[in-house]
């Protein structure tokens, strides 16, 4: 039998700090693909010597756009599943055990639950989506995805939907799914790609969307 392909992919912006880290502790999982979104540090240097295949933006493009480049690399590589992964040290690497087990044995998606969570705007979403989907936490950025479903909607984000449209796609398309909680530690300084007004302006504009679904 053929060995099951996993990459995970990591959107990067000026994560010199723990980038380095994270590779170390999920490499043993899967090829990480890391996207360095214009960083001006040292992240990609960090990430080349742990071993990541890198996929370099000229500008910064944001989350969304990082997600969709590190999909796009997988597709080409063709690998079975994907999982994202966030740079900033807070997701337990042991949890991938599980995702995969999951993708390996025929989910198409798997979402994560965290262990902490969310502001006002991001409680809102959670209601929103528990109504229409059962889906409890949409901004869980741990994520796994069959390259099945990848491939039925053709790319991963259209619209910046805070990494949620290609998951949002599968639970609208009855493909299968899970659930699994996730344990998340608090990380130390901001987030690099999300201002906290943009963070919330972003959620709130997906919570409109999710009620007109």
């Amino acid at each position: 039998m053929d060995k099951f392909k996993v990459a995970i992919v990591v959107p990067a912006y000026n994560e010199e700090a723990t980038i380095k880290q994270v590779i170390d502790g999920i490499k043993q999982y899967g090829d990480v693909i890391l996207v360095n979104d214009a960083s001006s540090d040292f992240t990609e240097k960090r990430a080349l010597e742990a071993g990541a295949i890198i996929v370099n933006h000229d500008t910064n493009q944001g989350y969304d756009n990082a997600l969709n480049s590190g999909f796009i690399e997988a597709d080409k590589r063709n690998y079975d599943a994907i999982i994202t992964f966030d740079a900033d040290g807070q997701h337990n690497p042991e949890a991938l055990s599980e995702y995969i087990s999951r993708l390996r044995n025929g989910t198409d998606l798997v979402l994560g639950i965290r262990s902490n969570q969310a502001n006002f705007a991001e409680w809102l979403l959670m209601v929103c989506s528990k109504y229409k989907f059962d889906w409890q936490d949409p901004l869980c950025g741990m994520k796994g995805y069959s390259m099945k479903i990848y491939r039925d909607q053709g790319y991963f984000d259209s619209y910046g939907s805070i990494g949620t449209e290609l998951s949002i796609f599968g639970l609208l398309n009855r493909y299968s799914y899970v659930q699994l909680p996730i344990n998340i530690l608090k990380r130390k300084d901001k987030s690099r790609f999300y201002s906290a007004f943009l963070s919330n302006f972003s959620v709130l504009r997906l919570f409109i969307r999710l009620c007109l679904l």
